[in-house]
């Protein structure tokens, strides 16, 4: 981090043009947040920068706030973060000075502008944010980290020196490749589960097309094994006890740098410690951000996509699969276009291998592609429907491939056959935190949102900087469990993906919770919904919404905050 204190003008005059940006202008919170922690920061007053001191100074929550179970502070600085990269990545790209919100901290840092074709480190440990309640309690531990380091510095460094090139022969842009070593028991006083969890983890992570993932034993053990390939990653860990619990700890390093890019500690209660069924449960932890299209392993080719760099050369399916990640994040027509013509330019074989087939047939049903032309959507559905049908026939036991047709059968309307495709997906790849929200959203809209809750839960926990379409399922399980300021803070970042269904969220939480401000600013939104005119509120939602319940709830809402009676039931 910079030292603040030379260049206070400079950060100030950052933090000014900041909050003039139109994306953070028009939300006072947003800014009232950025100023805070600014200025706090430049005060020398670090130490003070707390999700509590936040959420009763900038957020006007009361003396008794409980950062545990009100996600407010955490909700926003996710969303703070998102602008700033955004903010960097665009029109704010040539700054001199930056500001930028690290992962798991408040405290913001100070730096120069990058250079050209720099890449930076990988996400920062998400210990610093207080852990949203649930069975797991994760933090870092930088005594656990430095353990790790020297009781396996000899396996790391073989293989970094083993490895005879850089991260790849093309760059950053091939599929990541990750080392699983077995981890070191410290608590063997109490036997907990250990043995087996390197080999869990290489099982999970073998799930997800988009990595490599090798098996290292003990780690020394692969420098004299001739002709295994070499990874980009390895991942060390180590287990030991701590008071009441056992801490299970990891740090992830480049193998060619030997930096590492990041660290994670889970918390586990000493009695689940001892259960048969927590290597799977640690796994599944890890596995999340590990396998998370904004894991770690994806951040240098991510990086790659948002600079200005030419593609021209460069392009391959993995490429392709995180162009199509990033369009699964926004939605937007233009990642979708950047997707699409990067599979239309792949080599003949990976256009036809069932990733790319499942990927392109998403991009046609839901935004035309180039194959679909200006087709209606039961012909482009029709041509998705052929795609899919070939991927599964190439791979019946990829999770990805299910999720797609699990997403093709929603659009369709076919909300029983999405439930089962969905079931798929997640049962061969539990951890893909994509199709996870997918489905808790398809539940919760169907009317489970009791069976959706946990599957929205581990989406939004387990991913780094969830998208904000994430957040429909907590946004009905805030308004179900009464509590309507956190329903808004998750209805707002909803809004942001889905502009029929997150405006009226934000509304009825507003309603109940007497936010008159929030129902005026999103009422005219959704007047303005070119569905909703065309077709009419509710026969729009109908097509969406099969809780008879959440729909007569919708209906009260709108009539309440003044929707015209005819708007509701037919064009307006």
């Amino acid at each position: 981090m910079t030292d603040p204190a030379p260049q206070r003008e400079a950060i100030l005059t950052a933090l000014e043009r900041l909050l003039a940006w139109p994306e953070i202008a028009r939300s006072p919170q947003l800014g009232r947040f950025l100023g805070y922690i600014v200025q706090r920061t430049l005060e020398g007053s670090e130490q003070s920068i707390k999700a509590y001191s936040i959420a009763v100074d900038v957020f006007g929550r009361t003396a008794d706030f409980d950062p545990q179970a009100d996600p407010i502070v955490r909700v926003q600085a996710r969303r703070l973060r998102a602008l700033l990269d955004d903010y960097y990545r665009g029109p704010g790209m040539g700054e001199v000075m930056q500001i930028h919100l690290p992962v798991g901290r408040y405290v913001p840092e100070f730096a120069a502008a990058p250079e050209p074709g720099q890449v930076e480190a990988g996400p920062d440990a998400p210990g610093g944010e207080p852990a949203r309640p649930g069975a797991w309690s994760f933090g870092a531990s930088w005594f656990i980290l430095a353990t790790i380091a020297l009781g396996l510095a000899m396996a790391a460094y073989a293989m970094t020196a083993w490895r005879p090139n850089g991260l790849s022969q093309t760059g950053a842009l091939q599929r990541p490749t990750i080392t699983i070593v077995e981890f070191q028991n410290l608590a063997t006083a109490m036997t907990p589960q250990v043995a087996g969890l390197a080999i869990e983890l290489v099982t999970d992570l073998e799930q997800f097309g988009s990595i490599g993932v090798r098996y290292g034993g003990g780690g020394e053990a692969n420098v004299a094994v001739a002709g295994l390939p070499t990874s980009d990653f390895v991942l060390t860990g180590i287990v030991r006890p701590d008071g009441p619990a056992v801490q299970y700890s990891v740090i992830l390093t480049n193998s060619v740098s030997g930096a590492v890019v990041w660290s994670h500690t889970i918390a586990v209660p000493t009695s689940e410690a001892m259960g048969p069924d927590v290597l799977d449960r640690v796994s599944k932890s890890l596995s999340l951000v590990l396998g998370s299209p904004r894991g770690p392993l994806h951040v240098a080719a991510r990086q790659f996509l948002a600079s200005t760099a030419p593609l021209d050369g460069q392009i391959n399916l993995y490429l392709c699969r995180v162009l199509f990640d990033l369009y699964r994040e926004t939605g937007s027509a233009s990642e979708a276009a950047r997707a699409d013509a990067c599979y239309r330019a792949l080599p003949e074989a990976d256009r036809d291998s069932a990733a790319a087939l499942a990927a392109t047939a998403s991009l046609l049903a839901e935004q035309g592609g180039a194959e679909g032309g200006g087709d209606a959507p039961a012909g482009r559905f029709r041509l998705a429907s052929a795609n899919l049908e070939r991927a599964i026939g190439l791979d019946p036991i990829s999770g990805f491939v299910w999720e797609q047709q699990g997403r093709l059968h929603e659009a369709e309307g076919q909300p029983a056959l999405a439930r089962a495709d969905f079931s798929s997906s997640v049962q061969l790849n539990p951890a893909s935190v994509d199709a996870l929200a997918a489905y808790a959203r398809l539940l919760a809209f169907g009317g489970s949102l009791n069976e959706a809750e946990a599957m929205a839960l581990d989406a939004a926990r387990g991913s780094p900087n969830p998208p904000a379409w994430y957040e429909g399922v907590p946004a009905l399980l805030a308004l179900r469990d009464g509590d309507f300021a956190k329903a808004i803070d998750y209805a707002e970042l909803y809004a942001q993906a889905d502009r029929e269904l997150g405006p009226i969220l934000a509304i009825m939480a507003a309603q109940r919770s007497g936010e008159s401000g929030v129902v005026n600013r999103y009422l005219p939104q959704v007047l303005d919904a070119a569905a909703f005119r065309a077709k009419g509120v509710l026969p729009r939602l109908r097509e969406r919404i099969s809780d008879d319940g959440l729909m007569d709830s919708i209906r009260d809402a709108l009539v309440q905050a003044g929707v015209p009676p005819t708007a509701l039931i037919r064009s307006f």
